[in-house]
């Protein structure tokens, strides 16, 4: 579910807005794995589906930082600016991974925005993000980001 704002300009006044759901997104062990080559990170509970059933996790999971960079397409999912010229990931002050996500699950996102300031290049968003696991009793992670919406 998508909140469109008119303009960079109007998200001054957004503080406090909540944002989604999100759409489900599939962690499939295919994705998982193309992450793992990027990145150089192929450890077992990522990669190895024999090693990992009988690990701790009881089968392969995302990489902490695969479940992270899902927040990109979601929050562009769940964040419309109209006259948006650019939209800049500004980082994260806080990022917390609260639960496995599993080879396999769907995820989705939530989020509120905390607070926007305006800064020489746009305007910068503050948003408290939450990645839900279907069927986790704890989310997958919540994180403070930040993004800069850069008028067209």
């Amino acid at each position: 579910m998508s909140t469109v704002f008119p303009s960079p300009e109007a998200l001054l006044d957004a503080v406090g807005t909540e944002l989604g759901p999100s759409s489900w997104i599939t962690v499939g062990q295919d994705r998982i794995d193309r992450f793992a080559d990027a990145t150089d990170d192929h450890q077992w509970i990522h990669v190895d589906r024999a090693r990992a059933a009988d690990g701790p996790f009881g089968g392969t999971i995302a990489h902490g930082y695969l479940s992270l960079s899902l927040l990109a397409p979601l929050m562009f999912e769940l964040l419309q600016v109209e006259g948006t010229g650019l939209a800049v990931n500004a980082g994260s002050d806080r990022v917390r991974f609260l639960s496995p996500v599993r080879a396999g699950t769907r995820v989705r996102a939530t989020a509120t925005i905390t607070a926007a300031e305006r800064i020489p290049t746009g305007i910068r968003v503050h948003q408290a993000v939450t990645l839900e696991a279907e069927g986790a009793d704890r989310p997958a992670l919540v994180a403070e980001t930040l993004t800069v919406f850069v008028p067209a």
